[in-house]
């Protein structure tokens, strides 16, 4: 896939411009959202996000357009996920309800500057060592394990006192001084000639750097489904850029995807197995196969992959959904008795 500076510097312009739009029309004046301007704001985002697929099938072809796709529904099933930790970390540091759009977005801007990153690591250790994928595969498929166990949980295990700040957060919160509560929506306060943090940038920070746990997930996952890292990039951009408004449009429903986890496992199960198979193919390890090519079993096709991705994504939300009335009504029946 040929991109010219251009379409890196158009790429750039959109995100920009996405994330300047959020500032001034949404965040600069602090404000809870109604379900309904976060429904129409996804709505926007999801369809800005269609529209470019469309262009870069349009411009270089089916297959990568295909791949994009894979990718961004793939990235968009695991910001889902990215939302519980999002919702208990917001909750642990009680940010007032109209200054948390402030604290996302902020902490998304972080995230995606955290993730070209890890994207451009991974294209340089992809290009450098095949035997990568190895590593990737085996990481994914422990990933997807530890989703199944997740999914044994109830919705309710999940609670802001579940929230673990990392060393980065808790040295900051020592070090640096520290208001003792939220000064409207300041990230920094100077008071008395001293210059202090709030409680609502270390809100900020922690969503931030909690990216870097995400991204480990879900860069080689992508990298799965496409090797190009300006469809990599662009598929965690919009991704990324959308998960504010989702935020605030399924909050409080996210208990309600009882079943996510196990949707979560078989996709990054199957991108697992799909790597180690495609490092087989392209192998190199001399105590695997005497360092030969070996291949066991035909590589799924891009259509097969977004096929199969899109199949379960459907699943598990219609299967959570009637599950969750379920639940529900068995709860109630039992409140009765």
């Amino acid at each position: 896939m040929d991109i010219h500076a251009l379409g890196w510097i158009a790429l750039a312009a959109v995100i920009v411009i996405m994330i300047t739009v959020d500032i001034v029309g949404h965040v600069k004046t602090p404000h809870e959202p109604t379900i309904k301007e976060a429904a129409s704001w996804s709505v926007a985002y999801i369809a800005m996000a269609v529209v470019f697929g469309g262009i870069i099938w349009g411009v270089w072809g089916g297959d990568y357009g295909q791949q994009y796709f894979a990718g961004y529904v793939t990235e968009k099933a695991l910001s889902v996920d990215n939302l519980f930790v999002f919702v208990i970390m917001i909750s642990s540091f009680r940010v007032p309800r109209r200054y948390q759009q402030e604290v996302l977005l902020a902490g998304i801007v972080i995230a995606l500057l955290l993730r070209l990153v890890f994207i451009l690591v991974g294209a340089a250790l992809i290009e450098s060592f095949s035997w990568v994928f190895y590593i990737f595969g085996a990481w994914l498929l422990w990933t997807a394990f530890q989703q199944l166990l997740q999914g044994r949980e109830e919705p309710e295990e999940h609670e802001p006192e579940d929230y673990k700040p990392t060393g980065l957060v808790r040295l900051i919160g020592k070090v640096v001084p520290m208001t003792d509560g939220f000064v409207g929506g300041k990230l920094v306060h100077r008071h008395a000639g001293r210059t202090m943090i709030t409680p609502l940038l270390l809100c900020v920070i922690a969503i931030g750097s909690a990216d870097v746990m995400f991204a480990v997930d879900s860069i080689p996952a992508i990298y799965s489904l496409t090797s190009e890292p300006y469809l990599v990039f662009a598929a965690n951009a919009f991704s990324l850029l959308g998960l504010r408004q989702l935020y605030f449009l399924i909050d409080g429903l996210l208990d309600r995807l009882i079943y996510l986890h196990y949707g979560l496992a078989a996709i990054l199960g199957f991108i697992g197995f799909k790597l180690v198979n495609h490092a087989l193919h392209t192998n190199e390890v001399p105590f695997i196969n005497g360092g030969e090519h070996w291949e066991v079993i035909p590589e799924p096709s891009t259509a097969v992959s977004l096929g199969l991705i899109v199949v379960v994504v459907l699943i598990t939300l219609i299967s959570s959904v009637i599950g969750s009335r379920h639940r529900s009504r068995a709860q109630s029946e039992a409140t009765r008795v």
